[in-house]
């Protein structure tokens, strides 16, 4: 199969247009709808259909359609690394990771790489592992619910890293903040903060036989905090953050019962990977140790 042709029914099949594929690809129209044919020729199926609406996938169109996105993918990355080698910019490495990470394991594992030239960016877990396999990113920090199936991504190579836990942040002057173990239904009645409206800390409080009455909804934990010290919110924190927040101004209690949980794990591209993503990876797990207290090694 001839990978041009490829390429070249896969920009026909998403602009469902020849003229547009031509305009995209630099090529006359002709010379497109003649690629196509000889694609088609060559599978001995059909592609696309004319209809009075445009073109249209055939099944075997569609098939063909994502196996063309993945190779176009893998080229991106290729063009991007090999740039990279070629370049000054193989000097630089590019990490993103999600908020709690950045405020936590990644200045620790950052602090590690010496002599190295290291841009961070945060980025929502949905849209980390597209950066990476893209090659905009060398290495991403992400998440998932422990209580999900394990998610994998499609050309990524994950490596986890922890098992975090949350405790519940309190102001100080809380009936429960000089206490034990917090039972969350006794936190019902409470004004909530949470990251988002569906995610880990609403499922949580679901479970535990309420509907948490969101005040706020940020992933910014310094505004967090904030709500929690004056009063205005409680919050579940992840462990990661508990030394940021274990201070004379929140006060921090374990859930009485089982805590939810999330895997924290690093998403590395194929091929030729940055020289530092093996380093920055180790880093990253010295840092995790770190926060539980136990040397490195150990």
């Amino acid at each position: 199969m001839d990978p041009r042709r490829l390429l070249t029914f896969r920009a026909v099949a998403r602009h469902r247009s020849f003229t547009h594929a031509a305009g995209e690809l630099a090529l006359s129209q002709p010379s497109v709808s003649q690629q196509v044919a000889a694609l088609e020729r060559e599978l001995g199926t059909r592609l696309l259909e004319r209809r009075p609406g445009g073109l249209r996938l055939t099944q075997a169109g569609s098939v063909l359609l994502g196996h063309a996105d993945v190779i176009a993918e893998r080229l991106g990355l290729a063009e991007t690394q090999l740039a990279e080698i070629a370049g000054t910019e193989r000097s630089t490495f590019r990490l993103g990771a999600f908020p709690t990470a950045l405020a936590s394991l990644v200045p620790a594992a950052m602090a590690q790489l010496e002599g190295a030239r290291v841009i961070v960016e945060e980025g929502a877990s949905g849209a980390l592992a597209g950066r990476v396999r893209s090659g905009d990113l060398h290495l991403a920090v992400t998440f998932q619910d422990a209580a999900d199936a394990r998610r994998e991504h499609a050309g990524l190579e994950r490596r986890d890293l922890l098992r975090e836990n949350f405790l519940v942040a309190l102001p100080l002057d809380h009936p429960l903040a000089g206490g034990g173990a917090v039972e969350l239904s006794e936190l019902a009645g409470e004004d909530w903060t949470a990251p988002s409206a569906g995610g880990i800390v609403v499922r949580t409080c679901r479970a535990a036989g309420f509907e948490p009455r969101l005040s706020s909804i940020t992933r910014d934990q310094l505004a967090i905090r904030a709500l929690v010290m004056r009063g205005l919110a409680v919050a579940l924190v992840p462990s990661m953050l508990a030394a940021a927040f274990r201070d004379r101004d929140v006060a921090l209690r374990p859930l009485a019962r089982a805590s939810p949980e999330r895997d924290v794990y690093v998403l590395l591209p194929p091929g030729g990977r940055h020289p530092l993503a093996g380093a920055a990876f180790a880093a990253l797990a010295a840092a995790v140790e770190d926060l539980r207290g136990v040397p490195s090694g150990e």
